[in-house]
C-alpha cells in the first residue's frame, strides 16, 4: 500500500468538508480555493474532502468538478489524502463521477446513500457494490438521512465493510451511540467518522475515530487542538474547547449549509459569500448572529486562530453593517 493508501485508510481526526468559492461572476475562484486547501494544510487537518455537500456539489459541472480535485491534489501534493465527494441517486452518475475523481487524482471518494428515489437496503447494497466495481479507490460510505430521507441500516454498512475498499463511515445521523454498535459488525480497521459537529466528543467516547467537519472549515486549529486535547486523555480541556466549536456550529446550521459558513469565511477575507441557486444570501438576522459568534470566538481563543486577524474580520463586520 502506498503512504497516502495508509493515510486513507487509518484517517482519523478532523477532516474539513470544504466549501467551494465562486467569484461575482458565479464562476470557481480557484485561487480562493487553493488558500483554502493550503490552510488547512498548514493547520494540521488530516485529510481535505472536496465537492460534498459543503462544497455545493449538486450545483457543480463535470470539468467544475474535476477542477477542484485538482487543486486540492495540487496543494496537498501527497501529504495528506484528498476526498472526492461522487455521490448521486443515479448509480450510472456515481459511477461517472467516481471515475472522473479518480482520473483527477483523487484519493478516495465520498459516496451518499441515494436520495429521492428512497432505496430499499438491497437496492443501497447493489448501488455501492456497482461503484465499487468501477474504481480502484477507496470508498468512504456517506449517511445523511436528513437529505436523503433515508438511512444506511447497520447491518448494511457491515456487509459493505466487508468488501475491501469500503475503509468508513461519514454518520451525519447524530446517533452518538452508532460507532459503539457498529464495531463488532465493521472490525477495527474500518474508519468511523463523524459527520455531525455539534456531537463529535460523544461520538469519539463512543469510539469514532474523528470528523469530516463543516465547523473546522472556520476555526481548524481550534477543532484540532480539542481532538488532541481529547485523544490525550485531557477530557476536562477538550470539553472547554468544545464550547467555542459548539456555539459556532449552531449558527453555522442556523440556515442551509454552507451559506452561513461563507458569510463566516468572508468575514476572514477567505472567500465571498456567493452561492449558487437554490441557495440564496442569509437573512440579516443571522448574519448579525454568524458576525457575533466569529467575534466571540476570535475574542477568546485568539491563540488558536493564527491566521484570522482581529482587525481583519472587525473591519469587515462593520463593512457588513
Amino acid at each position: 500500500m502506498t503512504t497516502i493508501g495508509r493515510h486513507v485508510s487509518k484517517l482519523s481526526g478532523y477532516v474539513p468538508a470544504l466549501p467551494t468559492p465562486f467569484d461575482n461572476d458565479d464562476n470557481i475562484d480557484g485561487d480562493a480555493f487553493e488558500q483554502l486547501c493550503d490552510r488547512q494544510l498548514r493547520q494540521g487537518a488530516t485529510a481535505l474532502v472536496v465537492c460534498g455537500t459543503t462544497g455545493e456539489a449538486p450545483t457543480l459541472s463535470s470539468t467544475e468538478h474535476g477542477a477542484l480535485i485538482r487543486i486540492a491534489v495540487g496543494v496537498a501534493h501527497g501529504r495528506i489524502p484528498v476526498i472526492a465527494g461522487a455521490g448521486s441517486n443515479s448509480t450510472a452518475h456515481a459511477v461517472e463521477l467516481t471515475r472522473d475523481a479518480e482520473a483527477a487524482g483523487a484519493n478516495a471518494i465520498l459516496s451518499v446513500v441515494p436520495y429521492y428515489n428512497r432505496p430499499t437496503q438491497a437496492g443501497m447494497y447493489a448501488h455501492f457494490r456497482a461503484i465499487m466495481q468501477s474504481t480502484g479507490l477507496p470508498i468512504i460510505l456517506y449517511d445523511v438521512p436528513s437529505r436523503t430521507a433515508c438511512g444506511l441500516a447497520d447491518e448494511t454498512v457491515g456487509r459493505l465493510a466487508e468488501l475491501p475498499q469500503f475503509i468508513g463511515l461519514k454518520d451525519a445521523t447524530g446517533d452518538i451511540t452508532r460507532p459503539a454498535r457498529l464495531k463488532s459488525l465493521v472490525g477495527s480497521e474500518f474508519r468511523l467518522l463523524s459527520g455531525d459537529d455539534a456531537t463529535v466528543l460523544p461520538f469519539l467516547a463512543q469510539g469514532g475515530h474523528g470528523c469530516i467537519s463543516v465547523t473546522s472549515n472556520l476555526v481548524p486549529g481550534l477543532c484540532r487542538s480539542m481532538y488532541l486535547a481529547y485523544k490525550q486523555g485531557e477530557v476536562a480541556r477538550a470539553q472547554r474547547l468544545s464550547v467555542p466549536i459548539t456555539r459556532l456550529t449552531n449558527v453555522l446550521f442556523r440556515e442551509s449549509n454552507p451559506v452561513p459558513l461563507k458569510y463566516a469565511l468572508g468575514l476572514l477575507d477567505l472567500m465571498t459569500h456567493k452561492v449558487r441557486l437554490p441557495l440564496v444570501e442569509l437573512t440579516n438576522d443571522t448574519k448579525i448572529e454568524v458576525a457575533a459568534a466569529v467575534e466571540e470566538v476570535c475574542d477568546g481563543y485568539a491563540e488558536y486562530l493564527v491566521d484570522a486577524p482581529r482587525e481583519r474580520w472587525r473591519a469587515n463586520r462593520g463593512a457588513a453593517r
